[in-house]
């Protein structure tokens, strides 16, 4: 009874840890290192099935590591026709309800004779026994993780050669485990959908304010830290409300679309770039390292590429970048009010081209002057008095 105790409490231990979880790294992490503890293991790995390129993909691995295993390789995978046990568990159904039960493979296991019955119904698996001995592991439990009527991957628990080996009561054990995994994922998974509603426009899949807002704060730290470029290219979809007015708001909201995949393709341009629509018909690029003549360059294909839209007259669009002479830079407010002038500047000139602060001389007067009245067209976001008029 006091295994039956162990157990669950392990149970309840691992549920909690991945429930505690902030990231899918925290929670991948949690699931491998409460299944390595749970069942008296010194290594363990979660692995997804990538059904797509055919290969099983190493998440995290925790616990003892041999050498060249990392915590979280980026490129550790192993074909599926190496594993003829999991490629007959793809193609499982399972008729009767519940789940695949786990296996258990050890290091001094032999190939079995031509024709001799395979052990527990599953074929032999070669590679994870040579993998074993590479890796001075005695013994592995295997136990399939399934989502969704599905199977989603693998949970790998090892013990050290020369420990004890695993039984049938602990690959059991490893299913309810598992079990309790797959739970922890599927949270994991809905709380990133939350996180990225968040921070998602639900029209064009791009980052919205809130993401720009942050990332803009946290890229001006490291320009003040490190002197790294910070650029802003703020754009206004012209013809947005001709659009709607003559077509419907279905047919505007494609013009939205159609400029956002244009954003988006050429933010590509600039590794690192965010691509968002601030909302309405505006949209920015917000670049961290790239040169301001690099991203002047993009602004100039991104204006190219708009007036070739089926819809809609083009972009308005306006450039600030802290690699230009713009002055001090110590705020986001101060940035956003200098593209939101450039581009106000394009507007106006009804421009094909960026407009960039800087090299336009009436774009600092403009971002600098006192707001006008409410029904101004400018609407420069935070518009207020020069930095250093202020206290």
């Amino acid at each position: 009874m006091g295994g039956d105790d162990v157990r669950l409490r392990a149970v309840v231990s691992l549920a909690q840890a991945m429930a505690a979880a902030c990231t899918p790294r925290d929670s991948w992490r949690a699931a491998a290192r409460g299944a390595c503890e749970a069942l008296g293991g010194s290594f363990a790995a979660l692995s997804v099935w990538e059904r797509d390129r055919g290969r099983l993909r190493v998440l995290v691995n925790a616990g003892e590591r041999a050498a060249g295993e990392e915590e979280f390789p980026e490129e550790e995978a192993y074909p599926v026709h190496q594993f003829p046990e999991i490629t007959e568990f793809l193609h499982e159904r399972w008729a009767g309800g519940g789940e695949p039960d786990a296996w258990v493979e050890t290091a001094d296991a032999a190939a079995p004779a031509p024709g001799a019955p395979v052990r527990g119904a599953r074929p032999y698996c070669h590679q994870r026994v040579a993998a074993l001995r590479r890796r001075g592991r005695g013994c592995c439990v295997v136990a399939p993780i399934v989502l969704h009527g599905r199977a989603w991957g693998e949970l790998y628990v090892a013990r050290p050669a020369g420990g004890v080996v695993f039984d049938r009561d602990d690959a059991d054990f490893a299913t309810v485990l598992a079990a309790v995994v797959a739970a922890g994922i599927v949270q994991t998974e809905r709380l990133e959908e939350v996180r990225k509603l968040a921070f998602t426009d639900p029209l064009t899949g791009l980052a919205n304010r809130r993401a720009v807002d942050i990332r803009l704060d946290e890229a001006l730290d490291r320009h003040r830290a490190e002197d790294v470029v910070v650029s802003l290219v703020v754009c206004d979809v012209n013809g947005l409300k001709t659009v709607n007015d003559t077509h419907g708001h279905a047919v505007g909201d494609r013009l939205l679309e159609r400029f956002g995949s244009v954003l988006s393709l050429c933010g590509a341009m600039l590794p690192g770039a965010l691509a968002a629509r601030l909302g309405g018909d505006e949209f920015c690029l917000l670049a961290v390292g790239p040169t301001a003549d690099e991203v002047v360059e993009v602004a100039g294909e991104l204006c190219a590429r708009a007036v070739g839209l089926e819809l809609g007259d083009g972009v308005a669009c306006g450039v600030a970048s802290t690699g230009d002479d713009i002055g001090p830079v110590r705020s986001a407010r101060r940035l956003f009010r200098l593209a939101d002038a450039a581009q106000y500047q394009a507007k106006a000139a009804h421009s094909r081209n960026p407009v960039v602060a800087g090299r336009d001389g009436e774009v600092i007067r403009l971002a600098d002057s006192p707001p006008k009245a409410p029904h101004d067209r400018r609407r420069l976001r935070g518009n207020l008095p020069p930095e250093e008029h202020r206290p």
